[in-house]
């Protein structure tokens, strides 16, 4: 897509009408976009869900023969074709070879994440020594907080957003309370105007009171709004004012171009099962950088976290690993190594500058289709409209769009799966959609927004 580097996504889509003579809103930019591609062919490397196979079609008004329309890479991931592939070899492998697969074949099961742990730490801008595939998001989050928030009577807050994803809000409330401390006077929120933060005001809210700070704790991009945080800005304040830097980035890993290693973060942890596709639950990721390698340790430790040259000795002396590393607990599970390295496998062959490029434009495509048809009128107040509440600098925001719409929401989301839309709805009004570059296609777009109409008049009815 050389054609278009220097063109936003509107000026793109201009372009091609022009060049094609046709309307911008046309199918046939659609179309033209995706031949001219070059990473249409990772689309092939998914399974992707038909109409008939969604439990929530309705094929008396949907195509049930026709791929479903997937916008909801933000919340689970589709399935690499591979991934299924290396199940069965490690099945395979069990069943014929039993206690020997932890010491035998392509991914020795006593080490097999750390195989794959160079691709992931390529996907998030670290070093290798600096990321650990293991447990769960929240898990990994308490493990690190437990290490880097170490309150004082003057610096004891936790500064985070005020509408963090609840597991992130949880985990801090509960690292206060397991201190001792009151949530309600160690937890520090930020709150947006009106619907999304302002990098100003994050910043702000850490020089004034970066003394009384601990620990800042963010998401890399918002999950409710897809707000992309300046994620290097607030590294640097936060820094600036003594206080430790941490991101969850369960919503940034795979979709937005992470230099965690350059930008200074103290630590970080994400999930796989979003947009690295290792399937629900799948094994997570942290990261802790280099600098603190010899000066944070882990405040829990099991034998996972012993060096491997020793660690079966099993002589209860503890050779703990250095860095992140070290805060390992137990053996990684086979069965999720498997799944993500299938879908990491496809993202060390493409990296993220090439995803991130398409985003952009696939994204802005939703984009300008949605203000060209559903901006709201003042001369057809009868008239469906919808509210992107997600920035609309590209900066500033990764795939995901989240819609508000004049109608009640929840009809909308029924009306739109009837018809074979996969998206996602977060309370109280938020319809998120996410054109994830992997797989999506410009094609994927316009059907929605095709569908996106017929699911406004069927809610008006």
């Amino acid at each position: 897509m050389e054609q278009f580097d220097g063109l936003t996504p509107a000026q793109m889509v201009d372009r091609v009408s022009t060049q094609l003579g046709c309307p911008p809103t046309s199918a046939q930019v659609a179309e033209y976009l995706d031949k001219q591609d070059p990473l249409r062919p990772l689309r092939r490397e998914f399974h992707l869900p038909r109409v008939f196979e969604l439990p929530t079609s309705d094929l008396s008004v949907a195509d049930g023969s026709a791929d479903c329309i997937y916008l909801v890479g933000n919340s689970l991931g589709l399935q690499p074709r591979l991934a299924q592939h290396y199940l069965k070899e490690e099945l395979d492998k069990w069943a014929k070879t039993g206690v020997h697969g932890h010491t035998e074949g392509s991914r020795p099961w006593a080490w097999a994440e750390n195989n794959i742990e160079q691709m992931m730490a390529d996907l998030v801008g670290a070093k290798l020594e600096e990321v650990a595939l293991m447990n769960g998001l929240t898990v990994n989050l308490h493990l690190l907080l437990l290490s880097f928030y170490k309150p004082t009577a003057t610096r004891h807050k936790i500064l985070l957003e005020a509408k963090a994803f609840p597991s992130d809000h949880y985990a801090v409330e509960s690292q206060i309370r397991l201190r001792g401390l009151n949530p309600e006077e160690s937890m520090l929120l930020v709150s947006p105007r009106p619907e999304t933060l302002r990098t100003e005001d994050i910043l702000d809210m850490i020089e004034k009171e970066g003394q009384s700070i601990a620990v800042v704790m963010f998401s890399g991009v918002q999950y409710y709004t897809g707000q992309l945080f300046n994620m290097a800005a607030i590294t640097e304040a936060g820094h600036k004012k003594g206080c430790y830097v941490g991101f969850d980035c369960a919503h940034a890993a795979g979709n937005a171009v992470l230099q965690l290693h350059d930008w200074d973060v103290d630590f970080a942890c994400w999930c796989s099962y979003k947009y690295i596709n290792s399937g629900a639950g799948g094994l997570a990721g942290a990261f802790i950088h280099e600098k603190h390698r010899d000066t944070i340790k882990p405040a829990l430790t099991g034998w996972w976290g012993h060096d491997l040259k020793t660690r079966f000795q099993m002589n209860n002396v503890m050779e703990l690993q250095p860095g992140v590393s070290g805060f390992r607990l137990s053996n990684q599970p086979i069965l999720l190594v498997c799944p993500l390295q299938a879908s990491l496998e496809i993202f060390h062959k493409v990296g993220m500058a090439a995803l991130r490029k398409k985003s952009v434009l696939l994204t802005g495509y939703l984009e300008y289709l949605i203000l060209h048809y559903y901006s709201q009128d003042p001369s057809q107040p009868q008239k469906p409209y919808v509210i992107i509440i997600t920035p609309t600098d590209p900066q500033q925001r990764g795939c995901q769009l989240s819609l508000c719409f004049s109608l009640p929401i929840r009809r909308v989301f029924q009306e739109l799966e009837k018809r074979g839309v996969a998206c996602d709805m977060r309370e109280p009004s938020v319809l998120r959609v996410a054109p994830v570059p992997l797989y999506n296609s410009f094609t994927d777009v316009h059907r929605f927004i095709e569908t996106l109409g017929a699911a406004l008049k069927a809610s008006c009815s």
